[in-house]
């Protein structure tokens, strides 16, 4: 177990912060509950004392503190108008700032009244809704956090990967900890696709009872105060009964990867006479389930993905899928399992070319599907991911659909067993485990 205490650098994020330093944008910090949001305003704070600026130039607030949880938008102008330096540049840092009800047009205030770098997290995609463009005029940009990288868990739970000479005169990776011994990073993969990246995984080890115990509280905390406490303090009735969130949260969790409609889910729930089916009335379960569905996209507990039509260059509407933003939390809802490994691959690296900072869509090539186009700029990547490419039948279907694409981007199909061949037909087959730590 590593010491807690000190505060793991997540560099790719942190980075980000430090290039938007003292430009005008609010810099806003998204993301699923305990992915680390709070941690990287603490890494902030550590890098601008590094570079000279004095603690009274820094105002922290965390407003799921009790000392601030009672606010009003009076309250926090006045707490920190109290605490600026008239002939200093001030840095405000606050967390979970959606707690504050009309905290947009204080923040707005801040901007115009005092001179200051602004950085706020939130756990809900609200702080960058329509009503908080409005008020900031698009002064605002956004770091997307997730939960960990496999690097980065490798990272936060104290091992290093080493090259070595293989006996063939190749090279091979393996693991080491800070003890000394030596795993295969395979052994160390398997943990992270049964644990999860929540970085608090890395305080309590990998201890299975512990490890649940932490996965149920950030699941509850999303469930309560993201979704629940959330509408009712908007004054919205939409989402009122926890059990059915619950039986869709596990509807979502069970189909990653699929390709579902809100209808089905609805009918599902119909089924098992958790909605009422009211033909008259055009249906209501349908617009009952989006408001859900719509809910948790919001709280950043599921990321959904559209479907491309390569040939008709356009984004479909019918049968998207749905990504959880954590695998831990999945098996904590779902228990472990092994029957759906080609699933929980593709979850983990469709959130892989996120953090890489590509633009992710499913391809539609006539009636065949590439699970992921990623764009970004002038780069693009088509994406297979499968268990294994050691049998033929499997090699021809994940082959099939990336033969129809006649550009010249790369294409690569990612598996656990590569198979002999590292190219058929220009089309590149890697170790999934080596492409995610950067070695392919």
């Amino acid at each position: 177990m590593i010491d807690s205490h000190k505060l793991k650098k997540r560099d790719v994020y942190l980075n980000k912060l430090v290039a938007f330093r003292d430009t005008e944008p609010v810099k806003v910090i998204t993301g699923i509950r305990r992915c680390g949001k709070s941690s990287l305003l603490k890494l902030m704070v550590e890098h601008l004392k590094e570079t000279g600026i004095s603690a009274d130039q820094i105002i922290e607030m965390n407003f799921e503190s009790h000392a601030f949880n009672k606010m009003s938008a009076d309250d926090f102008y006045d707490y920190v108008r109290e605490r600026v330096l008239p002939d200093k540049r001030m840095y405000f840092f606050f967390d979970e700032l959606q707690r504050i009800e009309n905290w947009e047009e204080t923040v707005n205030s801040f901007r115009v009244d005092f001179n200051c770098d602004i950085y706020i997290t939130g756990s809900n995609a609200y702080l960058l809704s329509s009503e908080y463009a409005t008020y900031l005029s698009g002064r605002c940009v956004e770091i997307k956090m997730l939960p960990l990288s496999f690097s980065e868990f490798i990272y936060f739970h104290g091992f290093r990967v080493e090259k070595r000479d293989n006996l063939l005169g190749g090279k091979s990776l393996r693991v080491i900890a800070e003890n000394g011994e030596i795993y295969e990073l395979r052994e160390i993969f398997e943990a992270y696709m049964r644990f999860g990246g929540m970085p608090g995984i890395a305080d309590v080890g990998f201890n299975q009872e512990r490890a649940m115990v932490l996965l149920d509280g950030i699941y509850s905390t999303v469930v309560v105060r993201d979704i629940l406490e959330r509408e009712k303090r908007r004054g919205q009735k939409h989402i009122t009964d926890p059990v059915l969130l619950r039986k869709i949260i596990l509807f979502l969790a069970d189909n990653i990867g699929s390709n579902i409609s809100v209808s089905s889910i609805g009918n599902t729930l119909v089924n098992e006479g958790l909605l009422n089916d009211d033909k008259r009335k055009g249906n209501p379960s349908v617009h009952t389930v989006q408001a859900y569905v719509n809910a948790l996209i919001e709280s950043y507990f599921f990321y959904d993905i559209k479907r491309f039509d390569m040939k008709g260059k356009e984004y479909l509407r019918t049968l998207g899928k749905y990504y959880i933003a954590d695998i831990g939390l999945r098996n904590y809802l779902l228990g472990f399992r092994d029957r759906d490994n080609g699933h929980v691959l593709e979850n983990i690296v469709y959130f892989e070319l996120l953090r890489r900072g590509f633009d992710v869509a499913i391809g539609k090539v006539d009636a065949l599907e590439v699970d992921f186009i990623a764009t970004k700029a002038d780069e693009k990547i088509y994406v297979q991911v499968t268990q294994s490419m050691m049998s033929e039948d499997v090699r021809k279907r994940e082959l099939a659909p990336l033969q129809k694409i006649n550009d010249n981007y790369e294409k690569i199909i990612l598996s656990m067993e590569p198979g002999l061949d590292s190219v058929y037909e220009g089309i590149k087959s890697c170790h999934l485990i080596n492409w995610l730590i950067g070695q392919e």
